[in-house]
């Protein structure tokens, strides 16, 4: 177990912790990554959010042209010199 011992500092109208590298890294956090914040008796408990990987089929399912800018793959016909 790493412990430090940290400033509380003014950020804006919040208050902020600067998260050492070594803790960083011995929890497994990088720079943004979203993390759930809770307080149990009177403790800050900071909890990485894990998100599935999806696979590549599962993100072609989740494709809209509309949202992602419209553009489509071409998959009867080759464009220009692209042969394969």
């Amino acid at each position: 177990m790493t412990e430090v011992t940290l400033d509380i500092k003014k950020w804006g109208n919040s208050l902020g912790v600067r998260l050492p590298a070594i803790i960083a890294r011995e929890a497994h956090l990088h720079s943004d990554q979203r993390v759930r914040l809770s307080v149990v008796d009177k403790q800050i408990i900071l909890t990485p959010i894990v998100t599935e990987k999806l696979t590549l089929e599962e993100r072609l399912a989740n494709f809209d042209p509309i949202v992602h800018g419209g553009e489509v793959m071409s998959v009867s016909e080759h464009l220009g010199a692209e042969k394969w």
